[in-house]
């Protein structure tokens, strides 16, 4: 009897990703391996293993890579100056070429013939996500949702979801939420208002920084001890690179230190606020 083809998602728990997995499980007759990278985003656990196992996936993995995507993606973007159109500090892309290799290490645990992502037809994360695919797993198949099937419209998804049952996330309004992404080095929010540049951000968006009008009128004193061009110490006190990377986001947040209002240039042309 030939065996059941495996599909490895990038899966978060939300509203699109579990639209995804629902939409292959049904598309291509697969197992699913739902897997979450852990790289310092908030992420619900009882969230992604219950509307995982809803829809009877098996094996689910969150995988720690907090440290790893410190000490070895954001340390060497920092010290090689990476800032994209001499703004944008990168904070989504360097995590994606991480995610992806994991995943396809996970890929080849399960032997799957298939690895999924989320990223939309619009952005970058596709090529992202895709060239790390092809990279560390040439022979395993991609599949991307987004510019293959009949979902077209943000109507079409609710009426999806609706259709089996996958909970419609909201915000205090009944609308639908910014599109937010986050990890250990940052945290960025798409649309809504935000799509109008004349539109100024909305304070309530910034979840790590206050406004510098709302700073500490007194600076905050620290000393930051390098070797070999890395931190690892804040006032002498030895940290591993995930903690010493998420005191320095505290420190700074509450001097009104972090915060970037952009317009960027999108790989296939388009441009883009957050």
């Amino acid at each position: 009897m030939k065996s059941k083809n495996k599909i490895v998602l990038a899966y978060s728990g939300g509203l699109d990703t579990s639209i995804i997995l629902k939409w292959l499980q049904e598309n291509y007759n697969a197992e699913v391996i739902c897997y979450t990278a852990d790289v310092g985003q908030e992420i619900d656990r009882k969230k992604i293993f219950k509307n995982a196992k809803k829809f009877g996936v098996k094996n689910i993995i969150i995988q720690d890579l907090k440290d790893v995507f410190v000490k070895d993606y954001v340390y060497p973007m920092i010290r090689g100056h990476a800032i994209y159109e001499g703004v944008y500090l990168l904070g989504t892309s360097i995590a994606r070429p991480l995610i992806a290799k994991d995943q396809i290490r996970v890929a080849k645990k399960f032997k799957a013939n298939a690895v999924s992502h989320g990223a939309t037809g619009k952005g970058n994360d596709q090529v992202r996500f895709e060239l790390g695919y092809h990279y560390f797993g040439p022979k395993i198949k991609i599949i991307a949702p987004w510019r293959i099937w009949k979902l077209r419209s943000r109507t079409d998804l609710i009426n999806y979801a609706k259709k089996h049952g996958i909970p419609i996330p909201k915000d205090k309004k009944g609308a639908p939420p910014f599109s937010v992404d986050d990890n250990l080095f940052h945290t960025s929010t798409e649309g809504k208002v935000l799509e109008n540049p004349k539109n100024s951000a909305p304070e309530f968006i910034f979840q790590r920084t206050v406004s510098p009008e709302r700073a500490p009128n007194k600076p905050s004193f620290i000393t930051i001890n390098f070797k070999n061009g890395d931190p690892f110490a804040i006032n002498g006190k030895k940290m591993s690179p995930s903690k010493l990377l998420e005191k320095l986001n505290n420190i700074a947040g509450k001097n009104g230190i972090g915060r970037v209002d952009l317009v960027e240039n999108r790989f296939i042309g388009i441009k883009y606020r957050g």
